[in-house]
């Protein structure tokens, strides 16, 4: 099987970390050689922050160039419109439809980009929008957005969901484990 690469691009505190794990239990547990970048970016609260999941017959790097990536989840608009050159042509973008001002719109140095979904499909990208953190609150904490995001993935991958049932049971603590799939089945369920 050829190399495929996911981008999981986000804001620090939003749980990318989680997010590449499930993805990468679920790749591992159909005996893919997968490999997971660590974070790159400000992982602090509020900065840009980016993880590159490859997997195949065979991953030598997880790094993903310009124009390489066939799918990037990301758990923010304005991120998804700043990775956008690192998808590749017929790639796919899930992403949350929530905005975080940064730091510069935040001050008024900078004015968050309006229609930026627009934009995307504009430029001919096969994108999935899901309101994550509505869907998260409604399975009880903010938080579980990220979980939301890859119920929706799950959805464009053909992989079992006791795959994805078993990864969340083996990356989740306990004491969230309910919550978290509950927020998986109502991302499945989003589209």
């Amino acid at each position: 099987m050829e190399t495929k690469s996911i981008m999981i691009v986000g804001v620090g505190g939003q749980g990318s970390l989680l997010a590449s794990r499930l993805l990468g239990n679920v790749l591992l547990a159909q005996n893919y050689d997968v490999k997971v970048s660590e974070v790159h970016g400000m992982s602090q609260r509020g900065g840009s922050v980016v993880t590159y999941v490859k997997y195949g017959d065979k991953v030598y790097s997880p790094v993903i160039e310009k124009g390489e990536a066939d799918a990037i989840i990301s758990f923010e608009m304005l991120e998804a419109a700043r990775w956008l050159p690192y998808l590749k042509k017929g790639g796919k973008i899930i992403t949350s439809t929530q905005c975080l001002s940064s730091m510069p719109v935040i001050t008024g140095a900078a004015v968050y980009p309006e229609n930026i979904l627009d934009k995307i499909k504009a430029e001919g990208v096969d994108i999935t929008a899901v309101d994550a953190l509505k869907l998260a609150e409604e399975a009880g904490n903010a938080k579980a957005s990220n979980v939301v995001l890859m119920g929706v993935v799950s959805n464009k991958m053909d992989f079992e969901e006791k795959l994805w049932q078993d990864a969340i049971e083996q990356c989740v603590p306990e004491k969230f484990l309910e919550l978290n799939k509950k927020a998986f089945e109502l991302g499945k369920n989003a589209e």
